[in-house]
């Protein structure tokens, strides 16, 4: 099943937590003094949607601070700002839709080869993306068949699926900072 058959699939707490877990591997790694978690409480919310709103007004303040000339930090403001503030599956498919291709753009950025974004690999048609860009596409996919399987667990596996790709993600962007191959004109948005 492609990655947009499974979103289409997914209930009110997939889709939450899927775009969630998009916006949450994207986010750099945070200065001194920060909170290396900024999107934890949003994280609780995506059970039930007990408290989805208040939960996403926290965590936008949250990122206010932060890294204020990052685009891949307003990028994740501006999805935040745009998030359904009620926990109804339609409002958080297009969300978690738009989360879902602003990670695999963060991800083509530092993916090698960098790939053109001419064609959305989510349909199935990966073909050509580079290892970045396919691990964040298996890595989407895996999220959304663990809590299509699992009513009322499996949060904890997809906060350690999430974790496991920001720090890949990470390493990648750091490697590529050290040596001085920072990307560019990075269009995220």
């Amino acid at each position: 099943m492609s990655l947009l058959e499974l979103i289409a699939r997914a209930d009110e707490r997939g889709l939450a937590a899927s775009g969630t877990a998009c916006l949450d591997r994207c986010l750099p790694a945070p200065e001194d003094g920060q909170d290396p978690e900024p999107l934890r409480p949003l994280w609780a919310g995506c059970e039930n949607g007990a408290q989805w709103a208040a939960r996403l007004d926290a965590v936008h303040t949250a990122l206010e601070g932060p890294a204020g000339g990052d685009l891949v930090v307003a990028r994740v403001r501006a999805l935040l700002g745009t998030a359904p503030r009620d926990f109804t599956a339609e409002p958080l498919r297009a969300w978690a839709d738009a989360c879902s291709l602003f990670a695999l753009d963060v991800h083509r950025v530092y993916d090698f080869p960098a790939g053109d974004g001419a064609e959305d690999p989510r349909a199935g048609g990966a073909a050509g993306a580079g290892p970045l860009v396919t691990g964040e596409l298996r890595r989407q996919g895996e999220i959304l068949e663990s809590l299509a399987e699992t009513a009322g667990t499996g949060l904890r596996r997809v906060l350690d699926l999430s974790t496991e790709g920001r720090r890949v993600l990470r390493a990648v962007v750091s490697r590529r900072a050290r040596g001085g191959g920072r990307a560019a004109g990075v269009p995220l948005g």
